[in-house]
Order: C-alpha cells, then structure tokens, then sequence
C-alpha cells in the first residue's frame, strides 16, 4: 500500500502537467502561425536544432493549408512550378475555401497550366480543407472529366495521409467517390465528374469547377453545340449547387456565343468576377498589372515563342484562343445571314435534280500536325444556277491520302470533275488524282465508272478577288449548304481580307467557282483575272 499510494495521487498531478503543457505547446503554435514570414524566419534562425526541426513542420503544415500552387510544390518537391497567372486561380479558391460564395470565369490561352490548376491541384486542395464538402468537375467530353477525376483520386491514395483526405473502401470510381475519416467512417464530402450534356444526378455540390466546356472549333462554330452546352448549364449543372455553394468557369475563347460570351452577356453578368488573361497583355486593366505587350508566362512563353505561334495558328485563331476576344461572325466578306437564311435540310434537297457535282481540292497541307489541313469539299449546282454546297472532307492528309479521299467522295456523290490547284508541284496534283483513281479501279470500288475530269486552275489573283465574286453569290442567295458546316462556315465568315484564307474555304472557293453561271461574274464588284468565272461549262 506504502508504495501504491504515492503513485496513485501524483497521477493525476502528471496527467495534468502533460495536458497543461500540450495545451501550452498548442497555444505557441497558434502564435507562431500568426506571425509574418519575415517573424518567424527570425525565430527559427535564432532556435536551436531541435526547435528548428519542429518549426520546419509547422511551416510544412501551412504550407501544405495555404493555397493549391503551394500544396502542389511541396507534395510534388517543387516539381510543380508556379507563375503569377496561377497565383491569381489559388487567390480564387483561397476565397471560396474561406466560405465567400463566388461566380467566377477565367479565360485564357491553351497550354498555360488552367487546367492542371483549377481542375486537380485546386479541387484537391478545397476538399483537403473541407472533406465535409462535395465538388463537381465538368469538361466538353465525360472521359476527359474523368480523368481529372481520377488524378484527384489516384492523388490522395498517393498524398491522403499528408493532406488529411482518405478515400471511403465503398466509393472509389474515377468519376464518384466519397471521401472517409481517418477510422473509415464516410463523410459527407466527395467528388463527381461529367461531360457536357451529360447526367449530375445524386448530391449536390459545395464547389463546381467547369474546365474547358468546348472541344474544338467545330463545336463553337455549331449553333446546335452552342445551344446544348448552355442547355445543359441552366437546366442541369446550376441546379446542383448548394445555397451558398460556388462556381468557377474556365475556359479558352472559342466564339463570340461560347459559354463564356453567354455569361458575359446574361443577365447576372454582374455577379460573376471576369479574370481576362490573355497571352500577350492588350490593355491597360490587365489582371496581372501586365504592361502592353507583356506574355502571360513569360519563362514558358516568351515573346519569340508567341510569335511564332501566332504566324502558325493565324490571326483568327491567335485572337480567340490566345488572346480571348473572338472575332465576330461578320469578318467582311461573308455575313452569316447569308448562309444561314438559305440553308437547307437533307430532307428538303432530296427533291434537287443536280446537273452537275465536282470535287474540289486544295492541297497545301502535309501528312504532320504542322501544316495546314487539306481543303476536300464538293458542290453541285441546277440547271436553273443554284448551288448547293454538299460536302465538307477537309483534314490533314498527305499526298499518299488525299488523292484517294477525293476519288472516293467523286465516286460517293457521282461528280463530274475533280478540281485541284497547279500551284504547288506543277503536274503532280493532277498525277496524284490520276493514281489514286487508279488504285480504286483496281481495288473493284470505281464499279466500272469513268473517271471524272481533272480541271487545273491557278488562283494567280490576290485571295479578295478570289472570294469576293463567290461571297456574292451567297449574298443573292444562290449558295445553299446542305446542312451544317462549323469549320468551314466558320472560317467563312471570320475571314477578313490581309488574313491568310483557311484551306476549307480554298477548296468551296475553287468549287463554287468551277459552278457559276458566267452572268455571275457581272454582278461581282471585281473580276479574276483568270476570268475563271467565264467560259466555264
């Protein structure tokens, strides 16, 4: 008894010592993370080792909780580089993790680290300090959504027990899975993916992120598209967020109607907060205080390389995508009521007696993602001179491609002729279309048929005298797309004379050109000087 009892009422004496000094330990931490940088650099300088060991951890701990860009560098041992543009997405979620309710859209170019940030790195880090918290990832197409989903979650397999985030053993797949405690035990938070027009059945969400909600510029030039994405985002992904819950859109420009432009121009556009970043600073508001001409990511992309990009995309391209101010869809030679007040369905063309239909070819492209696309279009026209444009087959092909892709679509369409430019190698276009045809035959696919006629032309005038008289001929009316077009509409009518013109519009151009009724040529301001409006069968 002698020598229990002593130890019997000091227990509790200890027991207390210990809390008191945890308590007191705890409340020193709190204080040194208060204090500035410059502060606690001092402190650390003048403690010793083992203090200094224990002050690393605790700057490890707030660096892992300030912000996604700092996260990301220190569980990536600054593999993950930061820039200013970056930091202004963090200052954006630092926000809403701080309870402040945001509608936010962020537009910039391609290959400038939007989507890592704003769609993994960031929705990790918001869920790190709210696993109570549900988020939702949005992009054009569900498998790319789920890849972002998927990153997040093979991340905190990988990085869970540094962040504090632990994924529930029920709930794991790539596009849902809930998050658990430290024992197990499921939480209320989690994360789901989707595709643009796809389903967000189930919870609601604290934070949705919607990560480059257009594919291509076929989508954004597509009227149908455009209108089923911004279906789809007030019919389904606004009536998932939770009151008070956020927003955050971010995306490259695509056209003027994008998702973007529809925000821009709603009626809650005031409450949204615009983060224009374009990749060469245009004005004098510039998010980042950028002075003119200044790069986005100078270390990544300075002005030489921008430069560069920009001879290599053109100048509607440079301007939408990189610069995030799409042009409008009246470039100055086409309008677009032009061709969409004379479009017609399959089903109304089905009633047309063409009397002629040709191929048209513009090959400057190559066989690599470098060059231009190939232009393969076909038209036709009626006896009474109207035309209807039937076919857009453009795409990068080489020489061993292309030739064979005309020859099909001529047997496809019974054309009477395959129109190719001599500008470039001379006599080889027309041999190449000759083989290819050739080749067909002896395959047992032209089924006996003739082949069509192979017309030469040089467009040896200037590309407005090429367009002109053909953007003319819509204006009368008399060119009718049989359905829709995007790529080729596009370029149409976001072409402006100075521009280089796209190959998809060489190719209608020489079509429609090789179509017109020779009294065309009088109601056009300019003649060719080719004259390849007159004498034409």
């Amino acid at each position: 008894m002698t020598t229990t009892t002593p130890e019997r009422t000091l227990a509790p004496d200890a027991d207390l010592n210990v809390v008191r000094e945890a308590e007191e330990l705890l409340e020193l931490v709190a204080q040194y993370r208060r204090l500035s940088r410059a502060q606690r650099r001092r402190i650390a300088i003048a403690a010793s080792p083992e203090v200094r060991t224990v002050l690393a951890g605790v700057e490890r701990d707030m660096a892992l909780k300030r912000s996604p860009g700092s996260m990301s560098a220190i569980l990536t041992d600054g593999k993950e580089k930061q820039a200013r543009h970056l930091d202004l997405i963090d200052q954006v979620f630092r926000e809403i993790a701080r309870g402040i309710s945001r509608k936010v859209l962020i537009t910039m170019p391609p290959r400038h680290g939007k989507s890592r940030r704003a769609a993994r790195w960031a929705p990790l880090w918001y869920l790190s300090r709210h696993p109570d918290h549900r988020v939702m990832i949005a992009s054009y197409s569900a498998d790319l959504a789920d890849d972002h989903g998927r990153w997040i979650r093979d991340a905190i397999n990988t990085y869970g027990a540094q962040i504090g985030l632990y994924l529930h053993s029920g709930s794991k797949a790539a596009n849902r899975f809930d998050l658990a405690d430290e024992e197990g035990n499921r939480l209320e938070g989690g994360l789901v993916t989707a595709g643009v027009g796809g389903g967000l059945t189930g919870k609601g969400a604290h934070l949705a992120v919607v990560d480059d909600p257009i594919k291509d510029a076929a989508d954004a030039e597509s009227p149908t598209m455009r209108r089923r994405l911004w279906d789809w985002w007030t019919s389904v992904l606004n009536t998932r967020i939770e009151p008070g819950g956020s927003i955050l859109v971010i995306q490259t420009r695509w056209h003027e109607q994008d998702l973007a432009g529809r925000i821009l121009a709603g009626e809650d556009a005031s409450d949204w907060t615009i983060l224009d970043l374009p990749a060469t600073c245009d004005s004098e508001d510039d998010a980042l205080g950028r002075q003119i001409g200044e790069p986005l990511w100078p270390i990544r992309y300075g002005r030489k390389a921008l430069a560069k990009i920009r001879r290599a995309v053109g100048e509607r391209v440079w301007w939408s995508l990189y610069m995030q101010k799409p042009r409008p869809l009246e470039g100055g030679v086409w309008k677009w009521p032009w061709i969409t007040d004379h479009r017609v369905t399959p089903m109304q063309f089905r009633g047309v007696d063409l009397s002629r239909i040709v191929i048209a070819v513009d090959h400057a492209g190559g066989s690599d993602d470098v060059n231009d696309e190939v232009g393969l279009c076909a038209a036709g026209r009626t006896s009474a001179g109207e035309m209807y444009f039937l076919a857009d087959n453009s795409g990068r092909m080489g020489a061993d491609t292309w030739g064979h892709a005309a020859c099909k679509l001529a047997l496809e369409l019974t054309a009477d002729a395959i129109i190719v430019e001599d500008n470039f190698g001379g006599d080889m276009a027309k041999q190449i279309v000759r083989q290819a045809w050739k080749d067909l035959t002896e395959a047992g696919e032209t089924k006996g048929r003739l082949m069509p006629a192979v017309i030469e032309v040089h467009a040896k005038q200037g590309k407005r005298l090429r367009a002109e008289p053909i953007a003319q001929l819509y204006a009368q009316g008399l060119v009718h797309h049989v359905g829709e077009f995007p790529r080729l509409e596009g370029q149409l009518v976001t072409w402006i004379p100075g521009m280089d013109s796209p190959d998809r519009m060489d190719a209608a151009v020489h079509a429609l050109t090789e179509l017109a009724d020779p009294a065309t040529a009088l109601a056009t301001s300019s003649q060719y000087e080719d004259r390849r409006l007159s004498g034409r069968r």
